[in-house]
């Protein structure tokens, strides 16, 4: 029973597969949620309308897919 266990012999790709992708769920899920929150704030809080408003967000949704992209040589 516990004897059979042996340090650094288990597999485990499809845990560090589960944590790369809740890593990416919750930066990209980020990223939506900020974006939302900022048109639907300008939107309704200031007098910047729809068209403002719709900028303000695409402006954030770029500068964010530009930072959030994964670079080539993050990979460890």
């Amino acid at each position: 029973m516990a004897g059979d266990y042996h340090r650094g012999e288990m597999d485990i790709h499809e845990q560090a597969a589960t944590y790369a992708a809740f890593g990416k769920m919750t930066k990209w899920g980020s990223l939506a949620i900020a974006t939302l929150l900022l048109f639907i704030t300008l939107l309704f809080c200031t007098p910047t309308g729809f068209i403002g408003s719709f900028i303000a967000a695409a402006v954030l949704v770029a500068v964010g897919v530009m930072a959030l992209k994964e670079k080539p040589g993050s990979a460890h």
